[in-house]
């Protein structure tokens, strides 16, 4: 099959008590492993953990050798899933991801994953740069409130904000409950 899922940095931090505290991001880490389950049962040798280290100490989180860095427990990849490791945003920025989609004859994404506003987007723009026809499961990805100045952006608006300007242009952005009853057949077989 020619569609692999792409799981973002469903990391500790990103939960209650960690470094970067997410906006729901149990209900969307959920949503990612129900569209693993599925994966796992119908396409798993396609199936990619992408994990981000910081590189520096000043980003707050996901610094080696902490538990925040750990992948969540709700996602916890299998043996045979491959794992990537990333240092920014983008997940194919200085990783190996696309020459492995690549080696494997993959030309779609099913995406999911943390945070929208950043690795989300980043990745799922690149991935379009790329060539590869890109799925967005927007319920299994989370993001955060934002502030600039006086201005406080909160969560759900930052979310819908980067789906919507990524739906269409860059990627097919869908629920998870839309992926596991109607398109699941239809993007592994088209």
């Amino acid at each position: 099959m020619s569609t692999a899922l792409i799981m973002i940095d469903i990391q500790n931090d990103y939960f209650p008590n960690g470094r970067m505290e997410l906006s729901n991001p149990g209900q969307a880490a959920d949503n990612a492993a129900n569209v693993l389950d599925w994966f796992r049962q119908n396409n798993k040798e396609n199936i990619f953990h992408v994990h981000h280290i910081a590189n520096d100490s000043s980003l707050g989180f996901f610094l080696p050798n902490t538990e925040g860095v750990n992948v969540h427990e709700t996602v916890l990849p299998s043996e045979d899933e491959q794992t990537i490791t990333k240092r920014a945003p983008n997940s194919f920025f200085n990783t190996e991801l696309e020459s492995k989609l690549k080696e494997k004859g993959i030309t779609k994404l099913v995406v999911v994953g943390m945070m929208t506003h950043m690795c989300i987007d980043a990745t799922v723009r690149n991935a379009v740069e790329l060539g590869f026809d890109t799925t967005l499961i927007e319920d299994a990805c989370a993001t955060r409130s934002l502030s600039y100045r006086d201005k406080v952006v909160p969560a759900d608006e930052v979310h819908y904000a980067f789906v919507s300007a990524l739906n269409d242009m860059y990627a097919n952005a869908i629920t998870t409950e839309d992926f596991l009853q109607q398109e699941a057949d239809t993007i592994l077989n088209n």
